[in-house]
């Protein structure tokens, strides 16, 4: 698909590509320009605040883990097996 750089650099994503990768007005797109070649991808941006709560919970799990406290399980069944056995 073609389109047509437009006063003020602007440039209209077809709308095809639009509802094929469920975009909608107000997503943000991260512009690139990579090897020469123009690169635009839809990116979830998340708050400070949860980044930093999922960072503390990954490291007390990382921690129990490390101690022994959290089970490591090498497949969906054995969990379940687990969860079940109580």
């Amino acid at each position: 698909m073609l389109a047509e750089l437009r006063q003020k650099a602007q440039v209209t994503i077809p709308k095809e590509i639009i509802v094929k990768l469920g975009l909608s007005e107000g997503d943000t797109l991260d512009i690139f320009e990579k090897d020469g070649t123009i690169c635009i991808m839809p990116v979830v941006v998340y708050p400070k605040k949860y980044l930093n709560e999922l960072r503390k919970e990954i490291g007390d799990v990382k921690s129990k883990i490390a101690s022994g406290e959290q089970p490591i399980f090498d497949n969906v069944d054995s969990l379940f097996d687990k969860l079940e056995a109580k």
